[in-house]
């Protein structure tokens, strides 16, 4: 059987959902799957990351890895986004990644790849379940397949309940989020394993 192929790209402005890709990392590779662990790139200008001391240290902090590319985008099954929050939509670095895919969207390659979704924000009603939906909206146009968590464990009753993908204030990940991204994580290796079987 072939190895589930999964990409789990983030953007994180203040360290949230870099915590969430890690944890999803660890668990899809723990349940059979490659994993490429990549960050989307800052559009923010230099000088407006360095003003601010938490976001300039999240900056230096996922420095080492590397950025996304169409490559990991064509060389994925599956797709685990996490992105916070900007105004009840994913952040616009993530955003403005996403709008250079048409070349691949136009020649079908992001078609029939499994894809998941998390979020943070400030707050509980900041925006979360919009901002994974928009995410969903995307994938729809793909023709990606989307593997929500839906109420498929207890463990996402207990980080909050979110049947979209989990959510999370920001700088409030805990044990009880890792095991939520933990199961959303090995349900969508679960599900890609049976699309490329």
């Amino acid at each position: 059987m072939n190895k589930p192929k999964i990409a789990i790209i983030f953007y994180s402005t203040y360290g949230t959902n870099h915590q969430v890709a890690e944890a999803a990392a660890k668990a899809a590779e723990a349940a059979g799957a490659e994993v490429r662990l990549r960050r989307v790139p800052e559009t923010a200008p230099k000088e407006v990351v360095e003003a601010q001391e938490a976001w300039k240290a999240q900056a230096t902090k996922t420095a080492d890895i590397a950025e996304v590319t169409h490559d990991d985008m064509q060389w994925a099954d599956g797709y685990f986004f996490s992105s916070p929050t900007r105004y009840g939509v994913v952040a616009s670095q993530l955003r403005a990644f996403i709008d250079t895919l048409g070349g691949l969207w136009m020649k079908g390659a992001l078609a029939n790849k499994t894809f998941t979704a998390t979020t943070s924000a400030q707050n509980t009603h900041g925006g979360q379940e919009a901002t994974i939906l928009s995410l969903y909206t995307t994938a729809m146009h793909w023709g990606a397949i989307i593997v929500a968590p839906g109420y498929t464990d207890p463990v996402l009753f207990e980080a909050g309940g979110n049947p979209y993908g989990f959510s999370t204030r920001a700088g409030a990940f805990d044990d009880k989020g890792r095991a939520a991204v933990a199961h959303q994580a090995r349900r969508l290796v679960e599900m890609t394993a049976k699309i490329i079987a």
